[in-house]
């Protein structure tokens, strides 16, 4: 199975570094013509294209679609990767900061897929792809503005989906495992720390962005069309089983 993105016209937000830059990149290296969106790139562009946009801000989208409209015409695959994360326990949690988990991360897919959605219809296809979490699936104490969003986004995405569905256009969503990030700093945990977490994958590796990388090129090609409304693990059989290390033990 080939998958070529020659020609095709990506836009990933949050693209200037972490996971959303490998996905820029790999999107490119498959023969995309690839816009990158983040708050700020400085000269440390990324794609075709590198626009400064605040997802959470329906003015500042509105300006990049356009522009992107403009140049090209057109928007194939739209990844709606730009997130952040809040902890805080329920009862110490800044209601501010509540707030602003559901804005960027619920309201930054919102936003993006209303803005972009209108091109796709005018071209009877497309493919949005929203940055879910294994949180949405089981959160963790202290995560309550991050799991809430990321499993609005899932629902979300759903009902997306179903409303885009008479323009051939599929929208799903993705929940990442744990990958190493300067956001969650897992691979600066103890040593013992980490073997803790290590011991809830089935495989027992931290993930890569080239993991989540190898999925999205996957559902954004031809090959996915007919998969749509879905949210897809990518944890590395994160609590697949109830206890996986016990297999490792066994060898």
């Amino acid at each position: 199975m080939l998958i070529d993105y020659t020609g095709k016209i990506v836009v990933v937000t949050g693209a200037a570094r972490g996971i959303g830059r490998v996905l820029a990149e790999r999107f490119e290296a498959e023969g995309a013509r690839v816009v990158a969106l983040d708050l700020a790139f400085g000269g440390d562009a990324v794609g075709e294209l590198s626009l400064d946009c605040d997802v959470s801000d329906p003015a500042s989208v509105a300006a990049a679609v356009a522009s992107i409209d403009e140049m090209f015409g057109r928007i194939d695959v739209l990844v709606n990767n730009a997130g952040i994360n809040v902890d805080g326990l329920v009862a110490d949690l800044d209601p501010a900061r509540f707030a602003l988990a559901l804005q960027v991360n619920v309201g930054g897919v919102f936003v993006m897929s209303q803005a972009v959605a209108p091109i796709m219809k005018r071209a009877n296809g497309g493919r949005i792809i929203n940055a879910a979490s294994f949180a949405a699936i089981v959160p963790s104490i202290g995560s309550a503005a991050y799991a809430a969003s990321k499993a609005a986004v899932v629902q979300f995405t759903r009902v997306l989906a179903g409303e885009l569905g008479p323009w051939g256009i599929t929208v799903n969503a993705y929940a990442p495992g744990m990958i190493p990030t300067a956001m969650n700093g897992f691979a600066e945990l103890p040593d013992a720390a980490q073997s803790r977490l290590l011991d809830t994958l089935t495989i027992r590796r931290w993930g890569r962005p080239e993991d989540v990388a190898d999925l999205l090129c996957f559902l954004g090609s031809d090959f996915a069309g007919y998969i749509t409304g879905t949210l897809v693990d990518v944890s590395g059989g994160k609590l697949a089983t109830q206890i996986p290390s016990r297999a490792y033990r066994a060898e």
